[in-house]
């Protein structure tokens, strides 16, 4: 079922005439692994071809996804949810074009399907070259945020895969609105409509399907949520999951760094906006500067409306600053709440990083070279920034086109998940009769 038809269908499993749960993703699987062999073979040309279209589909849609988006913040809105979370879901005009040029920018990436990314001769005359190819079948599972369509459609479809796409309750009408645009633009470049399909009803077994594999039709997982979806993938999935953790991240204000520039990029760093998953959440300030930089920073942090929670170091800095608890330390707020904590230099801001961090973004504020690069070499994140903000997570900001998400683990894929992280490889070997003796 591609993802043209999806826009209608509500909450049921399954209605009159409609296959049950199970028969449909699985025939949903299948449609994708045909789909993901055409695509392995699809020239460069043809996939920006698509990808462009994908695009103009999307602009001339614009009013459509608009509508279906004020149903779901309407839902939203009578359910209590706070603002962090409406604006993640929020589609205006503005954001609708900036998810039609990140497909364009995406189609004008280097196609990252077929490049030789080393090659050797052996002895024996055997010339062995390792040649980057597509994953095959990417399911991405995601909750609010209805671009993740766009962008992960588009990012893998320039990687050569399809894509299946099950999108939260709360985005569900403005993500099938997105879908419906995106099969109608590859469909009309002469590429397989079922490329991209994205699950056409709500059922919560929809993602327990997905993670047996549908019978071996996905090829990896990639989750784009909270905790309780990234565990629950990460438990159940039968097939390979680029994990994508919450964001605990960390700015770390060591003794000589200026106060300046510190405050500017604290502040962007996590009031730009509060709900992305690269949004400070811990802010670190070395003993050493207290006297000098912590007030000012508490400060203004507490001006722009940001609710702090500090230790008591941080506390005797402003009387607004709120006692926190444990819990604090290893908290994803996603909101206008930061926690601060007065370290003892570098190796106090390491063990902090090291005990409550989920390895996902983490700066240093410092005019000390020898500071920085070790706290670069030693932060075990996906991502580390000296003197620049942590919303810089990102992957168009990366130059990636955009991402799939952050992902925190080791394996494969770290950091933002582009195009070519959307790859695999094989061995072409080429001889003139060798045999092996």
């Amino acid at each position: 079922m591609s993802a043209a038809i999806t826009a209608d269908r509500t909450d049921l499993p399954s209605r009159a005439g409609e296959p049950p749960l199970a028969e449909l993703m699985a025939d949903i699987g299948r449609r994708a692994r045909a789909a993901s062999h055409r695509l392995a073979l699809a020239p460069t040309e043809g996939k920006r071809r698509g990808l462009l279209a994908v695009a103009d589909a999307i602009r001339k849609a614009e009013r459509v996804i608009l509508a279906q988006n004020a149903l779901d913040l309407a839902d939203a809105r009578a359910a209590g949810r706070p603002n962090s979370f409406v604006d993640r879901l929020m589609l205006d005009p503005g954001r609708v074009e900036a998810i039609a040029k990140a497909v364009e920018d995406i189609a004008n990436l280097p196609d990252p399907v077929g490049r030789v990314l080393a090659s050797f001769e052996r002895p024996n005359g055997l010339r062995i070259e390792r040649v980057s190819t597509p994953l095959g079948v990417v399911g991405v599972i995601f909750e609010s945020r209805p671009n993740v369509t766009a962008d992960a459609g588009a990012l893998c479809l320039m990687a050569g895969n399809a894509a299946i796409l099950r999108a939260g309750s709360e985005s569900f009408r403005t993500s099938s609105a997105i879908a419906a645009a995106m099969s109608e633009g590859i469909a009309q470049a002469g590429l397989p409509a079922d490329a991209i399909q994205l699950v056409p009803v709500r059922d919560r077994d929809a993602v327990g399907l997905m993670l047996t594999g549908l019978g071996g039709a996905i090829d990896v997982i990639v989750p784009r949520g909270g905790r309780s979806l990234v565990e629950r993938v990460q438990a159940d999935a039968r097939v390979p999951v680029f994990a994508h953790l919450e964001g605990v991240n960390h700015v770390y204000v060591q003794a000589s760094a200026d106060p300046d520039m510190a405050k500017s990029v604290l502040l962007n760093s996590k009031l730009r906006r509060t709900g992305v998953c690269g949004a400070a959440e811990t802010l670190l300030v070395d003993r050493e500067a207290a006297a000098t930089h912590l007030r000012p920073l508490v400060t203004a942090l507490l001006d722009a409306g940001c609710e702090v929670r500090g230790d008591e170091a941080a506390c005797a800095a402003d009387p607004r600053i709120i006692p926190a608890g444990e819990a604090d330390w290893a908290t994803e707020y996603l909101d206008a709440i930061i926690s601060c904590r007065v370290v003892d230099g570098l190796d106090g801001a390491l063990g902090h990083i090291a005990r409550y961090g989920s390895h996902h973004t983490d700066a240093i504020l410092t005019e000390d070279a020898g500071a920085a690069e070790r706290f670069l070499a030693e932060v075990d994140s996906a991502i580390v920034l000296h003197n620049a903000s942590t919303q810089f997570a990102d992957g168009g900001e990366f130059g990636f086109g955009a991402e799939i998400g952050i992902a925190t683990g080791r394996m494969h894929a770290r950091g933002p998940v582009g195009v070519e992280q959307l790859t695999s490889f094989k061995y072409r070997v080429r001889g003139s009769g060798q045999i092996r003796p």
